[in-house]
């Protein structure tokens, strides 16, 4: 008879699992050893499991599959936590094996005793201990059919000695992969979306990541609307190219016209999107709000018209029962407003006469130009993830990953790890920042272990920059956000890895050329102005306090360099553009 570990492994492979991402420990003798005997079923041994639980996310994210990652009993699997609500949160499949300690131990206060059961349960959608040879094979089944169906997290707990156990019979493997459904609103709810959408003078549409399949039926619906597509954060990749109708991203990270083709409309029509904002959100419009899942329905604003359905299974319906709008006022006014936009953004995308340090905005621009027309971005939280949204095109063939929902910093480098684990021969770009990097600075050398050619370009402000920019936006000095960076670009050349520092614009094409043309894992450092802005596309009038009294209270302690220095690097610079 088959251990229960070796079932699990076959269970995963009948499923089309082909690797597991975690950290060996005494716990998890059984299924590592499992996993060598089987030979066909990798493991990315990463250097701290909230990495391994980021490459899922990544991993399950890129692929639509079920993706896994294992802790050891106790500290093992709760350094999983941050990754799995990354991946709950955004709504990938994720398998997390928790091995537990001996199960006659439970209860008695044994070494590392936890309750992994309990402590996930609010990032999973399924959390239960399989507590013996009898129950583990349908624990582990139910597991993954919920992390498939209900795109989540599930958690299956397993005592350490229950790895090892034998299966009391002859099991046949379990097979689980995701179902196919259509679901779409009825007819009745259509034809009064449609209604709604006629009467509306100025319709504007806010997709998000729910659009992914519907690029071109989406354009369509604008054509008919004569709507302006404004795209939310994890909808970038999916709406924005090949769309003649999109007027930019809204929200903190947005640009102007977004957020003013929505402020502007009469009708606002949602499709797949959660955006979080409400002050991004109009006053007065009409809202119809079309999403999968129905909770989520007039969780940000009023809805007028609530409908649950897919975007992709939706829209062919609804298509046909719309009345072709002639009056292009409103669109036309939204795309000039993007043009201009979209000008000012890139004029500041440039090499400034070879000042350093380097724009940030230039690093993106050039590495979106350089980059493969198939590359995987990821993206750690802070700034880098403004300079990706306003700076990387897509083409419905690059992808985008990020810790959108959770927002936890480090998540470039791990979610790189599962992408190019998941595609060994795409190309694969991180951003990172270096409070990013440093975080999780381990990885560095899971990429030498596993031999993973990721590209790391590394945003070196020293300094936690966001962070810096929200202390400004409440009126708070900055204080304790500085980084006391080494060059970081000599530890990674130290774990093995090529690597280069960029200090002058001129050096940075020849060194990103030549880090994507290495064969093996490749860092390019680049020193990046510490004062640059990340303009939201309003500003509110606390926002305007927060920044006087910033400057007020910055130059009263002393500090005046630092205004000067925010003001050449930003005011001056874009009077001059």
């Amino acid at each position: 008879m088959p251990t229960i570990a070796a079932h699990l492994i076959a269970s995963l492979k009948a499923s089309g699992v082909q690797r597991l991402y975690g950290l060996p420990g005494d716990s998890l003798n059984g299924l590592t050893d499992a996993l060598r005997r089987d030979g066909e079923v990798d493991w990315v041994h990463v250097r701290h499991e909230e990495s391994a639980a980021l490459a899922a996310a990544a991993d399950a994210g890129l692929t639509g599959e079920l993706a896994v990652c294992v802790g050891s009993c106790g500290p093992g699997n709760l350094h999983l936590i941050n990754g799995l609500f990354d991946a709950q949160r955004s709504r990938v499949p994720v398998l997390a094996v928790a091995a537990q300690i001996p199960g006659a131990e439970i209860g008695s206060g044994y070494f590392q005793e936890t309750r992994p059961q309990e402590l996930f349960r609010e990032c999973s959608v399924y959390a239960e201990v399989a507590d013996s040879a009898e129950t583990a094979p349908r624990i582990i089944e139910l597991a993954m059919r919920a992390a498939v169906e209900r795109k989540g997290v599930a958690v299956v707990v397993v005592p350490g000695e229950v790895f090892l156990a034998k299966a009391a019979r002859e099991l046949a493997p379990a097979v689980v992969r995701p179902t196919r459904t259509v679901s779409r609103p009825d007819d009745a709810a259509l034809r009064e979306a449609a209604a709604l959408l006629d009467a509306g003078k100025r319709v504007t549409v806010l997709a998000g990541a729910g659009a992914a399949g519907a690029h071109d039926d989406l354009v369509r619906l604008a054509e008919r609307l004569k709507a302006p597509v404004v795209h939310a954060l994890r909808g970038k990749e999916y709406v924005e190219y090949d769309n003649p109708y999109d007027v930019g991203m809204t929200g903190l990270l947005g640009y102007a016209s977004g957020y003013k083709a929505i402020e502007e409309a009469d009708t606002l029509l949602m499709l797949g999107t959660d955006f979080p904002y409400r002050q991004f959100y109009p006053r007065d419009a009409k809202v119809i709000q079309l999403d999968l899942r129905g909770e989520q329905l007039g969780r940000r604003t009023r809805v007028d018209l609530p409908l649950t359905g897919s975007v992709r299974d939706t829209l062919p319906a609804l298509l046909p029962l719309l009345t072709p709008k002639t009056d292009r006022g409103h669109l036309d006014r939204a795309l000039a407003h993007y043009a201009r936009t979209r000008k000012s953004l890139d004029a500041l995308a440039v090499n400034d006469h070879e000042r350093t340090p380097i724009h940030p905005q230039f690093v993106a621009s050039t590495v979106d130009r350089l980059a493969d027309d198939n590359a995987v971005f990821t993206t750690d939280v802070g700034s880098p993830v403004v300079w990706a949204a306003r700076y990387l095109t897509f083409n419905g063939r690059r992808r985008l990953l990020g810790s959108f929902n959770h927002g936890t910093m480090a998540c470039a480098l791990p979610h790189a790890v599962g992408a190019q684990a998941a595609y060994p021969g795409r190309q694969v770009v991180s951003f990172s920042g270096d409070g990013g990097l440093t975080m999780l600075l381990g990885e560095l050398f899971t990429l030498r272990q596993n031999r993973l050619p990721a590209k790391i370009v590394l945003f070196n402000n020293g300094s936690l920059n966001f962070v810096e920019l929200e202390m400004k936006a409440a009126g708070v000095v900055n204080f304790a956000t500085e980084l006391d960076n080494p060059r970081l670009a000599d530890v990674a050349a130290a774990v093995g890895l090529w690597a280069r520092r960029v200090q002058r614009p001129g050096d940075l094409e020849g060194a990103l050329k030549d880090a994507f043309a290495h064969d093996g894992p490749a860092v390019v450092e680049v020193m990046t102005a510490r004062q640059e802005l990340s303009v939201p596309p309003a500003i509110t009038v606390e926002q305007a306090k927060g920044f006087t009294l910033y400057a007020i209270r910055t130059v009263l302690s002393g500090r005046g360099e630092e205004l000067l220095d925010l003001v050449t690097t930003n005011v001056a610079r874009r009077i001059l553009h």
